[in-house]
């Protein structure tokens, strides 16, 4: 008879009481209406038609235009959980608003932002309607029960309005969405809503299962507990080792992760650091992590957009050595275990926390996505023996302190090879392939989001080089800074192609919404900087240290900046890796 397992529960304890939506409305005559809008996919399209046929149904109807409140996802002015602003009550009394309208919700982290900002204004007693294309509807509803309401009121944008035309749309929006919309204010959502058994979820040491290996992974696979690979069993056996490595209570909450208000604790980081295939002294690293990705400026739950975006590990300090992670040839491929099981740990934590699943899922809408990047660890060694300082100091840390940091990766590039004796051959060849062809195409977040976090990482030979000739990694980002620069005329389309948004970089600047530089000229090939400023750019040195082979990675705007925290390790941990070894 095969070994037989008994394994635990790898999600978490729902942070989120059940809610009520707000009373309907009896009829819209006479009612002040607000749009809210975070200035995405033709907003500026959709809202003047609807406004206008909104009009024509209630001739005294009162309209608040989007732009008196302003993009509701901007942090800088509602904070970085806007839905938790706590001015908001008091802006919808100001105003004397009867209901709402946001959108528009058509990619995977603008869905659950569009619904978790009606969720709380319709806490405030207020009815809401949220515009919502066709494919993002369950993901919608998804959010709107982690929001303790299961029967949020949704309005379908049938469709997608990204490839409709302006006369599609009006049709679209005349004859479908204005309806739509004014149901959701005046009735309960119609769409019959499943009734749930009371759920009584397991506990922490709660066995949810028993079968021999194939048993349990097609058990987990089945509950959409797995990233469709084998996993490592998580019995409490397994699960304890994990433990060993932390002082910290198994129940101690470290934060309550979106899209479905799950609790993360030690336990279950224990639990998926167990299936994804760590050693128990990872745990430290684990747990470090989930402190990351916990920040509110990470803004883990926009990790279901539809780029696709991953996030990066990156590692430094003796701990890189101490645990045999792969800084060298191959630094970036499946084959080390601790490189390859640590990163599977975060996709595998935050598909069962935050609730990241793909289809029958419907938490993660990467509309092609990508695989998980490995961890990316530094070379430290060469590092220090060019006089540089390692990427943790860059994050304001000590030399020698263990840290991690996690960012987001949309994409690696393709290899960038530079040759020469010289630091401004390699840096022209870098230049030109990573920051004009690679980096420049998604510079539209530097206008769009203002954050970009573009990453290099640098071959060992190829950083020797430019080390040799003086350049530090702030000089080499000076470099970048001044000397790639990208057309006005394509980040206003691809803002559009990416955003559904018109952009008007000229408008912007005399606005006061963009700095002057983007507004130099009314040329549309003038050339502007591709990141706000020289420190967003992150430099690693790792790689084959027989090739001048370097790559390139750009970050999601303001989803997954970079986001450092210290690995706490216990007293013992020297004692315990000889112990180990």
């Amino acid at each position: 008879m095969e070994n037989q397992y008994e394994v635990v529960w790898p999600l978490g304890k729902l942070g989120m009481k059940k809610g009520s939506l707000a009373p309907r409305l009896d009829n819209l005559e006479g009612k002040t209406i607000l749009e809210l809008s975070h200035y995405s996919y033709r907003g500026d399209d959709i809202f003047p038609v609807l406004r206008e046929a909104l009009k024509k149904r209630y001739k005294n109807i009162t309209v608040i235009d989007y732009d008196q409140w302003g993009n509701f996802r901007d942090y800088r002015k509602y904070g970085v959980e806007y839905e938790k602003y706590e001015g908001l009550a008091d802006l919808l009394k100001k105003d004397k608003v009867d209901a709402v309208v946001i959108g528009i919700a058509a990619c995977g982290a603008c869905t659950p932002a569009v619904v978790r900002m009606a969720a709380a204004i319709e806490k405030c007693g207020i009815p809401t309607a949220s515009i919502v294309i066709s494919g993002f509807l369950a993901q919608g509803k998804l959010v709107g029960k982690s929001q303790g309401l299961p029967n949020i009121n949704i309005a379908e944008y049938p469709g997608t309005m990204m490839t409709d035309t302006m006369e599609q749309l009006t049709d679209k929006v005349n004859n479908v969405l204005t309806d739509n919309v004014v149901k959701c204010w005046t009735t309960l959502q119609d769409i019959p809503v499943e009734k749930e058994a009371a759920v009584n979820e397991p506990n922490m040491r709660d066995i949810v299962f028993s079968g021999d290996l194939i048993q349990v992974n097609d058990h987990y696979y089945d509950q959409l507990w797995t990233d469709g690979l084998p996993i490592i069993p998580p019995t409490i056996r397994e699960v304890e080792k994990f433990l060993t490595y932390t002082g910290r209570k198994p129940e101690e909450v470290v934060a309550v992760l979106q899209h479905e208000n799950r609790e993360a604790t030690i336990w279950n980081i224990a639990v998926n650091g167990v299936m994804a295939g760590c050693k128990p002294e990872y745990m430290p690293i684990l747990i470090a992590i989930v402190e990351a990705i916990s920040e509110p400026r990470f803004r883990v739950y926009d990790f279901g957009i539809t780029p696709g975006t991953e996030p990066l590990i990156i590692l430094s300090g003796p701990i890189i050595k101490d645990l045999d992670f792969n800084y060298g040839q191959g630094v970036m491929r499946l084959g080390r275990r601790p490189n390859s099981s640590v990163a599977r740990f975060l996709k595998i934590f935050m598909r069962n926390i935050c609730g990241f699943r793909l289809p029958p899922g419907a938490g993660d809408k990467g509309s092609i996505g990508q695989n998980f990047n490995v961890v990316l660890a530094e070379n430290e060694g060469v590092v220090k023996e060019m006089g540089w300082k390692p990427y943790s100091v860059d994050q304001g840390f000590s030399e020698n302190d263990n840290i991690v940091t996690v960012t987001s990766s949309t994409a690696m590039s393709y290899p960038l090879y530079s040759a020469g004796s010289t630091a401004i051959e390699h840096l022209e060849t870098l230049a030109e392939i990573a920051g004009r062809k690679f980096w420049a195409v998604f510079s539209t977040f530097a206008v769009h989001c203002l954050e970009y976090y573009p990453l290099l990482m640098i071959a060992p030979p190829v950083a020797k080089i430019l080390a040799k000739d003086g350049y530090t990694k702030d000089a080499i980002k000076e470099y970048f800074f001044k000397n790639v620069r990208v057309s006005a005329a394509w980040i206003e389309k691809y803002v559009f192609d990416f955003h559904g948004v018109y952009l008007n970089m000229n408008e912007k600047v005399k606005q006061g919404m963009l700095p002057p530089e983007y507004g130099e000229s009314e040329d549309p090939q003038r050339m502007v900087k591709f990141v706000p400023e020289p420190k967003s750019i992150q430099i690693v040195v790792a790689g084959d240290p027989d090739r001048n082979q370097s790559k390139a990675f750009f970050s999601n705007g303001y989803i997954g900046v970079p986001t450092s925290k210290k690995i706490i390790l216990p007293g013992d941990w020297q004692k315990r890796l000889k112990e180990n070894s």
